[in-house]
């Protein structure tokens, strides 16, 4: 991921300007990381190693999600339908 990218998506998401570790910046930034894997593994089937990391993403993800739906439901509601998650 490009720092632009990356810098793009933590003013998009943060909570106050100085924010960089929330919840909502996390999940985001993992998603971007996820979307990246996944086109890679499209074209590299048998990348086993890499096939390992995206299931840590995701499961990293996930946990954030939930932690995110107890603290606060608007929030995690906000976010997956921004992040086009949970289909």
């Amino acid at each position: 991921m490009e720092r632009e990218q990356k810098t793009s998506l933590i003013e998009e998401y943060r909570t106050n300007p100085k924010d960089t570790g929330s919840p909502e910046v996390q999940v985001a930034l993992l998603t971007e990381r996820i979307t990246g894997l996944t086109d890679h593994l499209r074209t590299h089937r048998h990348d086993h190693h890499t096939r390992r990391g995206l299931l840590r993403l995701v499961g990293r993800r996930r946990r954030l999600l939930r932690y995110l739906n107890n603290e606060n439901r608007e929030r995690y509601l906000k976010l997956v339908q921004s992040l086009g998650l949970r289909g």
